[in-house]
């Protein structure tokens, strides 16, 4: 009896086996994320208030899930929100605070946070790394130097051809300079126009459709820039618009050529408003003599600062205020007592000042004292011998607080499995990072938020 038993046994773990070695490997389905920079949602959503043919993005809406808004990041720009999109984590936890460091000498030359090694946290790159998928990636902020399999990285010098010779060896060895011979050359950083997106699309398909990684990122700029040109839905925007969104549907082709499974994620960083007025900062501190301008000047003409006591730390529709020294009472009161006069004159257009406290709680800027947020129509500049408050010519910037309903960015996804015309309402950016990482299933634990409800079943 206990022989017989042996073999039954002997024979079910035979047939177990037999059975894993038979069935497919469940492994994840690719998944491409374009984002449109600077894309409000209801380009999209609105398509037809606003007379935009944008069929992809349209039927990306119907195919799949999409939000009617996405609640960002403090501030709302550029690299901050791409870098939360990727960990699920707020600015103060992920480490790139804004655009561009703090540089209260101007010593810097206006440096970005360009590269990787700034990150305080993983990346989704780096989950889909540790699961054993191939990455690839394309103008995407923060990933110089990033492990990405694939890699052109967002990075700029002097916006001259030269350039190219700085982004050849910052990206996958030999890649770029190979795909150039048979697609002309790349794009040039600094200049965000269409024509450049046309490129970044057109290396990237390329990139898809030769290596067919499973996880892809893509950057376009051009419509921010337009934005911020001549502000949001004026007629050369609304004309980008219309040129990003055949761009996506070229990606998207690429990407269900190299996988028909693939899943495809369109995304955006911030909204947009327009403006008319600038509000000039650092006039304010240098007259209440928180900081004094420099003879010297760098060797590219930059006026320096030699002496600061507070500084604003500048983000389009915001600033962020810095003391030297935290514990400096003193400059404290002087800076908080400016700063309620600017805001009690309507005519300066400030929204609200928010504390350091408020800041934490928001997940940003660690380091600085006070935030200054604008209304509507004006935003905050740097200027050593400009006025305190001008009128320009209408244009369009960000980095607002998110509160702010204009300056929602855009969510849409569509794939296998994804549920289809779903309309998730308003959602918040750190939960994109998680539910990307539940597509690709990898895990990463550092995100904040738990992942959207975009399944079909």
């Amino acid at each position: 009896m206990k022989l017989e038993q042996m073999r039954i046994s002997t024979f079910r773990l035979v047939a177990s086996l037999a059975c894993l070695v038979a069935a497919p490997a469940a492994f994840p389905k690719s998944l491409l994320v374009i984002s449109v920079d600077g894309m409000r949602p209801d380009y999209v959503t609105k398509a037809d208030e606003h007379h935009l043919r944008i069929p992809n993005l349209r039927q990306m809406m119907k195919s799949g899930t999409f939000a009617e808004g996405v609640i960002g990041v403090v501030p709302t720009v550029t690299y901050p929100s791409h870098t939360t999109m990727m960990t699920g984590v707020p600015p103060a936890g992920h480490g790139i605070y804004t655009n561009t460091f703090f540089d209260p000498e101007r010593k810097n030359l206006n440096g970005w946070y360009w590269f990787s090694e700034d990150f305080k946290v993983p990346t989704l790159w780096d989950a889909a790394h540790r699961a054993g998928l191939t990455t690839a990636s394309i103008n995407w902020p923060v990933t110089v130097g990033a492990k990405i399999d694939y890699l052109i990285p967002e990075i700029w010098r002097a916006g001259t051809p030269e350039d190219l010779k700085l982004l050849r060896p910052l990206s996958t060895p030999g890649m770029l300079a190979q795909f150039e011979k048979e697609l002309g050359p790349y794009a040039n950083e600094l200049d965000a126009t269409l024509p450049n997106d046309v490129l970044r699309a057109k290396f990237a398909a390329a990139i898809i459709r030769k290596y067919k990684p499973k996880f892809t990122t893509v950057h376009l700029a051009a419509l921010d820039h337009a934005e911020h040109l001549s502000g949001p839905f004026s007629e050369h925007a609304n004309e980008v618009m219309e040129g990003d969104d055949k761009l996506v549907g070229e990606l998207r082709d690429a990407a269900l050529a190299a996988d028909p499974e693939a899943t495809i994620c369109v995304v955006s960083d911030h909204g947009f408003l327009p403006v008319t007025h600038h509000l000039n900062l650092a006039r304010a501190f240098m007259d209440a003599g928180l900081f004094h301008a420099s003879s010297h000047r760098t060797q590219f003409g930059v006026q320096t600062i030699d002496q600061w006591t507070a500084m604003p730390w500048n983000n389009g529709g915001s600033a962020a205020i810095v003391l030297k020294n935290p514990s400096d009472k003193t400059a404290f009161d002087k800076v908080s007592a400016l700063l309620k006069r600017l805001a009690a004159d309507p005519a300066n257009g400030i929204n609200r000042i928010v504390d350091q406290k408020e800041l934490k709680k928001m997940g940003a800027f660690p380091t600085a004292q006070f935030l200054v947020d604008m209304k509507s129509g004006y935003q905050v500049e740097f200027s050593l011998d400009g006025p305190l408050l001008r009128q320009v010519p209408p244009s369009g910037t960000h980095g607002y607080l998110p509160e702010h309903p204009e300056l929602r960015s855009a969510f849409f996804i569509s794939g296998p499995g994804i549920a289809k015309a779903k309309d998730l309402d308003v959602i918040n950016m750190l939960q994109i990072a998680p539910t990307l990482a539940g597509v690709l299933r990898v895990s990463l634990p550092d995100a904040h938020a738990a992942k959207l409800a975009i399944s079909s079943k």
